[in-house]
């Protein structure tokens, strides 16, 4: 996390507040893959481009803790 608060400061002036959300989600998806032990980008390759193509009732398989048990299978 003391990247994140670094970073806070840094990007203080950047974007817009609509990007004050989108990037806490992004920081919450990136600091849970690492408490399970996922590599991020791993995770992001596969599940970005399937983000597309999934109703929105699909998208809680796409969460870190439910890639990390198909990993586990």
């Amino acid at each position: 996390m003391r990247p994140i608060a670094i970073g806070r400061r840094n990007w203080l002036h950047v974007g817009s507040k609509e990007a004050g959300p989108k990037i806490a989600a992004l920081f919450s998806i990136v600091e849970r893959c690492r408490k399970l032990g996922i590599p991020v980008r791993q995770y992001l390759a596969d599940m970005l481009p399937e983000l597309a193509d999934r109703s929105i009732q699909a998208l809680a398989g796409l969460t870190p803790a439910a890639y990390a048990a198909n990993l586990a299978i």
